[in-house]
């Protein structure tokens, strides 16, 4: 599946083209932009891009008034189709947002139902009761998603909103052809319901992903042949960062080895999970961390373990941005893309990581762990690579069985020998491929 060999680049379109935070009802063609960027996304080494929530909505984009136009703060559904168009003619990959628990307040079928109330025929498409009332004095209560009532929870076991949100997706990949869907909050999703969307995506176009946001708790229960290909790799994401500072590097390693290791009872082996440093939802990567020293080794981590790298636009080059300073810093508006050394080095670990079966496809075991060095092994039937990292501020040693006594770095091109041990320099990333 492409899926499993690609690099994401993900877009938040609101912030992203600097659109007004709330609709304001004007049209201005603002998607275009992500032409303007398709060269440095291609230069960042990513080869799909997951575009945040697209169509109408009243806000932020998750809060959806009509799934079949693009939202008119960023421009219409031609307008969008041309950014499709020219990001597969650049052999690049297009993944929706899909919102598909809840709604926005201006959704077409809630406000018919506010003006009808009972007479309404779209009153069983969400969770009402009209012996109560809402805190919009709707004369009806309707349930919102974990309490947020600006978005209204969809009744995904009416079949006649399953068949309506299946005709949605239809629609996407007829006009824009795209390639798959990341799910919003796929974790709160019916079961039911994913069986049934990724049957029907199964028909749609070969390979079409389906991606689950899911947070914590046993992916499986989502990841599965009749559900979901994938889900963000969140145990992880917290991993990484943690390790690196708190100079533990087991906490990652423990994750990964729980998640992938050798051991019958790890979860996830074969599983290609979506991973990540950061993204639209949190502290940006450049300023969680507390040695800047990190913020190379921790993408060197994320493309050498298992799963699917996923890059959040600006974070490339290092952008800052802390939740606690509100979604406006999180997704900015950012003139024109910059390529920094971090940017450079990025590309190589893409690079490296799309071209190494080993790394797409291996297996992991851990070799060498301390708290403040790591190498793991990823190994794909005669390729062997090894992930060798050093978070301090010195040189170490690492001595183990390499079973081989040299090797090529797949980030930088040169020649390693083992003999003697291997020196790791202080703050540093290495991808072993061993010779055969």
């Amino acid at each position: 599946m492409w899926y499993e060999k690609s690099v994401f680049y993900q877009i938040y379109p609101i912030g992203f083209c600097g659109a007004p935070t709330s609709n304001d009802g004007v049209y201005q063609n603002r998607i275009k932009k992500v032409i303007d960027w398709i060269s440095h996304i291609k230069e960042t080494g990513c080869d799909a891009v997951y575009f945040s929530p697209i169509f109408d909505s009243d806000n932020h984009g998750y809060d959806t008034r009509d799934y079949k136009n693009i939202d008119c703060r960023l421009g219409n559904n031609e307008d969008f189709k041309e950014v499709c168009r020219a990001l597969h003619e650049n052999g690049i990959k297009v993944v929706l947002d899909g919102v598909f628990n809840h709604v926005g307040r201006g959704f077409w079928a809630f406000k018919d139902v506010q003006e009808k109330k009972w007479d309404s025929p779209y009153k069983d498409w969400f969770h009402i009761s009209f012996d109560g009332n809402s805190n919009y004095n709707d004369g009806f209560w309707y349930e919102g998603w974990e309490g947020h009532f600006e978005l209204v929870k969809l009744n995904l076991r009416n079949p006649a909103v399953v068949s309506y949100l299946l005709e949605c997706v239809d629609f996407w990949k007829n006009e824009f052809d795209i390639d798959g869907l990341r799910l919003d909050v796929a974790y709160c999703l019916d079961q039911d319901f994913l069986r049934t969307l990724r049957s029907h995506c199964n028909s749609l176009k070969e390979d079409f992903v389906l991606i689950g946001e899911l947070l914590h708790g046993d992916y499986n229960q989502f990841v599965s042949d009749d559900k979901l290909h994938s889900c963000t790799n969140y145990e992880c994401y917290k991993g990484l960062y943690s390790s690196m500072n708190s100079l533990n590097m087991f906490e990652i390693v423990h994750s990964l080895l729980r998640q992938f290791g050798p051991d019958n009872w790890c979860l996830y082996r074969g599983k290609h999970l979506l991973c990540f440093v950061d993204n639209h939802d949190v502290t940006r990567v450049a300023d969680i961390l507390t040695d800047k020293n990190h913020l190379p080794l921790i993408y060197g981590v994320l493309f050498g373990m298992p799963g699917v790298p996923c890059v959040y636009y600006g974070s490339e080059w290092g952008a800052l941005g802390k939740k606690q300073d509100g979604d406006h810093a999180l997704r900015p508006c950012f003139e024109k893309p910059e390529f920094s050394e971090l940017t450079a080095f990025i590309s190589k670990l893409a690079k490296a990581h799309k071209e190494s079966k080993a790394l797409c496809f291996g297996s992991f075991k851990s070799v060498v762990l301390t708290n403040k060095q790591a190498i793991f092994e990823r190994k794909c039937d005669d390729e062997r690579v090894l992930v060798a990292v050093n978070i301090e501020n010195a040189p170490y040693t690492a001595h183990f069985d390499a079973c081989c006594g040299t090797a090529v770095d797949l980030i930088t091109g040169e020649a390693h020998d083992f003999g003697g041990g291997s020196e790791l320099p202080p703050y540093s990333v290495q991808y072993w491929k061993m010779e055969r």
